[in-house]
């Protein structure tokens, strides 16, 4: 009889014990999955190369990498977008670091990486050929993103995010057929991929 119930009762607490375990295991991991915006378009102002005078000035267009979407300077904006120039919202208290590295393979926030907001005097993303984003071919005048060249991003919101700039021109042509006279510029095509728990993993 006691052999019978112990026998009863492993069965029926079996059920249990077995949720139980399920209770435990951790959650499966989804993969996180990189953004594609293309053609931002956020050209430069219209300057008279010959005087520099600015015949034309456009606006900055605000970008929240949360929303994956154009928003306008009163919201929550991440970065903005302007000819080769690219802001983080200080306000906010966005920053942004500019890493060496290729975009699959930086799996975590390096730790020697330098998170810097903007201020009246600096960017956080540096401007001009070679410091930051993107390389000036005076030659050819075009302007290309430099291979390896990866930005970090604190959001708004306090998350993580990669970032890499893939082409600085309408359509994102070849580096061969970009033409300076009619290739329009200042649309950018970049990809990147958001932590959104708040962690230094990607």
């Amino acid at each position: 009889m006691k052999t019978i119930q112990k026998l009863l009762l492993s069965t029926a607490f079996a059920p249990l014990l077995f949720a139980c375990e399920s209770n435990n295991n951790p959650d499966p991991v989804i993969p996180l999955e990189a953004t594609l915006v293309e053609d931002l378009a956020a050209p430069n102002d219209d300057i008279d190369r010959s005087t520099g005078e600015i015949l034309e000035e456009r606006p900055f267009q605000f970008f929240s990498l949360e929303q994956n979407s154009l928003v306008t300077e009163q919201q929550d904006w991440d970065i903005a977008f302007k000819g080769t120039t690219i802001r983080v919202n200080s306000t906010k208290n966005v920053q942004a670091a500019v890493v060496n590295g290729i975009f699959e393979e930086i799996t975590e926030v390096p730790a020697n990486a330098t998170f810097e907001s903007d201020t009246e005097t600096s960017f956080a993303i540096p401007t001009g050929s070679g410091n930051g984003w993107y390389n000036y071919n005076s030659a050819t005048f075009t302007v290309t993103p430099i291979p390896g060249r990866v930005l970090l991003v604190q959001t708004a919101d306090g998350n993580y995010t990669k970032i890499e700039i893939l082409s600085y021109y309408q359509g994102n042509p070849p580096v061969e057929e970009i033409d300076p006279r009619t290739t329009p510029s200042g649309y950018y095509t970049f990809r990147y991929l958001l932590q959104p728990d708040g962690s230094t993993r990607f």
